[in-house]
């Protein structure tokens, strides 16, 4: 068996850095022998040959679900490690709800192991691993309660786990797409251009991931979320933790640099140094379907009935009242490489204003700083009235069963080790996503007008401009030194 999974092996590293329809990986449905019942026992047979891979897994964010701190700014030295297993966000608030943590049984659907229902979680257990959410391609392979197989699936036989485990091979977007399309509790809920209509997408949503016969170039994930040890490249404005950076210059430089023959090649150079590319080449997401904008959980357990928003629920008893976009323009922000976060436990100074839960680092006068666009995402969270800070709540078997708030934020309190006063109110929050995704046609990007001599994309005085830079002059001009 040792040979052939060298093969393997060696296959996904040429699939990480070339054409990876180029190359296929072994066939394993004569080395891989049911019947099985459990993902386990799938992962038992896995280790035979890839023991060094699942010890390296164990070692990521995407096990851990945190890791060291270096997005976030003032931290990025720090020893703790952070991320979704003990951070706040603003879509489906946390995991640490409940005694023992019992909120991981719902969360952990999406987590690439077995077994994390709570907070006693052996992390160093490479049994527990789950390899077939991101290799199997066949056999239906779905998660259930408590990030085990979903034995009803099996039991139905529309699961076929044996299948699945013979099926392994480079991880496709849809490995990828079976959490990331679904977060926040379902389909295109955070990231725009992140969702199932990737399976089958047209270049003119996406030039990368667009398929061949509509002229895009089909990419795999993999092609920018570039991977070794199985530690994935990737920084995203909610996230606490990267391993490596995913920039549009790792392909579009050198001889393969864009704008070269532009006849206004050396302007948009120089826009480069302000200007990040995708606030150009991304001018509106959520274009092939509908984002949530807004989620207000302080309607949540009230019977409310309204309308649909683009075929999409804007309100469900257990998670409150939304709102839903399409065709969006982004907000734009600074971005130097670094992120501000809502900390479990901050104090909010005044309740009266969005409290931020997240969002870009960086200003005019930050020379490593460039505008890049973001979904704005605003909603409310019950925040504690006596000590001032964002309560975290218990929604799985507690809130989504009763709709009591008090029940619930004591469940929060007791698996999250914040103390709940026995007041709370809701405050607004707002949070921003970037955007990398969803990257248009050449011929659809921003054109100058647009943005200067009158075009009003900007807010050019929210982002520390005198005025529009075209006239009162670029950040590193002197006219616009002498405007500031």
């Amino acid at each position: 068996m040792r040979p052939a999974c060298s093969i393997v092996m060696t296959s996904v590293l040429l699939c990480l850095f070339g054409n990876f329809s180029a190359f296929a990986a072994t066939d394993h449905s004569p080395l891989v022998k049911g019947p099985f019942k459990t993902g386990e026992e799938v992962t038992r047979v896995c280790l035979q040959c890839h023991a060094k891979q699942a010890g390296d897994f164990i070692k990521t964010a995407h096990w851990k679900w945190k890791g060291s701190p270096n997005h976030l700014k003032g931290k990025e030295n720090s020893t703790e490690e952070y991320g979704k297993a003990n951070m706040l966000n603003a879509v489906c608030t946390s995991i640490e709800g409940g005694k023992d943590g019992v909120v991981h049984e719902q969360c952990s659907k999406c987590h690439a192991g077995y077994g994390w229902t709570g907070t006693k979680f052996d992390f160093s257990d490479t049994g527990k691993v789950d390899c077939l959410v991101c290799h199997a391609l066949k056999g239906n392979y779905a998660k259930g309660i408590g990030g085990n197989v979903d034995k009803k699936a099996i039991e139905k036989g529309t699961l076929n786990l044996e299948l699945a485990a013979q099926s392994v091979g480079v991880p496709t977007r849809n490995n990828c797409g079976s959490c990331h399309y679904y977060g926040g509790g379902a389909d295109s809920v955070k990231i725009p251009g992140i969702e199932s209509t990737l399976e089958k997408k047209d270049r003119k949503f996406d030039v990368h991931m667009g398929a061949k016969s509509s002229g895009g170039e089909d990419m795999a994930c993999q092609a920018c979320h570039t991977t070794k040890n199985h530690k994935i490249a990737g920084a995203s404005s909610m996230t606490a933790h990267y391993d490596e950076r995913v920039n549009c210059e790792n392909c579009h430089s050198g001889a393969k640099a864009p704008h070269l023959k532009s006849k206004n090649s050396a302007i948009i150079a120089k826009h480069a140094g302000s200007v990040a590319c995708q606030t150009c080449h991304i001018p509106y997401f959520a274009r092939s379907q509908a984002t949530k904008m807004e989620w207000y959980w302080s309607d949540a357990g009230k019977d409310l009935k309204m309308e649909e928003q683009f075929d999409k629920e804007v309100y469900v008893k257990k998670m409150g009242r939304f709102v839903w976009g399409m065709n969006e323009k982004p907000v734009y922000a600074w971005y130097n490489g670094t992120i501000d976060h809502y900390m479990k436990g901050q104090v909010i100074k005044d309740p009266s204003k969005p409290v931020v839960i997240t969002k870009p680092v960086g200003g005019i006068q930050d020379t490593s700083a460039r505008i890049y666009p973001y979904k704005l995402f605003q909603g409310d969270l019950p925040m504690d009235s006596t000590y001032k800070y964002l309560s975290i709540f218990q929604h799985y078997k507690s809130f989504w069963v009763d709709y009591n708030w008090e029940k619930a934020l004591l469940g929060g309190a007791d698996g999250s080790g914040l103390p709940y006063s026995g007041k709370y109110q809701f405050v607004k929050t707002a949070s921003y996503f970037s955007l990398s995704h969803e990257v248009a046609p050449k011929e659809e990007a921003l054109q100058c007008g647009e943005c200067h001599a009158g075009g009003t994309r900007m807010d050019w005085k929210a982002l520390g401009y005198k005025g529009d830079p075209m006239t009162a002059g670029g950040r590193f001009s002197k006219a616009d030194k002498k405007s500031r």
